[in-house]
């Protein structure tokens, strides 16, 4: 714990000093810009797509501009010859971003609706579509050594993580396939925490058991990519 703690308060430092906290209060302000000038009866339905656009800036942009700074920084790979573990190596990032997402996402909906929201399934599909993005962010971003390439490339998984999920909630296309894509159950939860969706109990085991499975998996993944690119190639970082 005592590596865990020292590892929360370096990564802290780091997303102070790289200006990821000041980009998150930026990111709200704007979401506050698009939402405040809304019909007061308007705001509870915009806001579910708010914080989904919320979740996919911070959690999987912001870790990948993490993970290149240290990469610029030659950090990434001195990692491996610490006493730090991947696991507290990767949740003091997770535990940082999602603290500075989770900050955003309840200041927008207070401010923009008061607390007239729902705080239980709105905090557990803030976290959950966030510790999502985060690892999918996470893992993409390990191949690239230029931004520019991942950004590219990073599309692809953005586009499967975030499209079916919101053609589903918004009507477009109600097909159950689509609850094959983790971030579905995040998606749910907050349309649940403005009163958008009544949501069964078999819907709510669904929508915070298997992002969380889900999570299982993306954690092994991760682990996995970080062996074969900062570990393995160690050399050239």
């Amino acid at each position: 714990m005592t590596r865990l703690a020292t590892a929360l308060r370096l990564e802290l430092t780091l997303q102070v000093r790289q200006k990821f906290l000041h980009a998150g209060i930026f990111s709200g302000l704007m979401w506050l810009a698009v939402l405040l000038p809304m019909p007061q009866h308007l705001r509870p339905v915009a806001e579910p797509y708010v914080l989904v656009g919320d979740i996919a800036i911070i959690g999987f942009f912001f870790v990948g501009g993490a993970v290149f700074f240290e990469k610029q920084e030659r950090t990434l790979g001195a990692i491996i010859s610490t006493p730090l573990r991947f696991w507290e190596y990767l949740a003091a990032k997770l535990t940082v971003l999602l603290l500075i997402s989770l900050f955003v996402a309840i200041a927008v909906a207070t401010i923009a609706d008061g607390f007239t929201y729902h705080p239980l399934p709105l905090v557990t599909g803030v976290v959950l579509g966030t510790l999502l993005m985060l690892v999918v962010g996470f893992i993409t971003s390990l191949p690239f050594t230029s931004v520019t390439d991942w950004f590219l490339a990073a599309t692809i998984p953005l586009t499967i993580m975030l499209v079916p999920p919101l053609v589903h909630y918004s009507g477009l296309w109600p097909n159950p396939v689509l609850y094959a894509i983790p971030t579905q159950g995040p998606m749910l939860l907050l349309g649940a925490a403005f009163d958008q969706v009544s949501l069964s109990g078999g819907q709510v085991v669904y929508a915070v058991a298997y992002p969380l499975l889900c999570l299982a998996g993306l954690y092994w993944a991760a682990r996995v990519s970080f062996d074969h690119y900062v570990i393995e190639r160690s050399g050239v970082l």
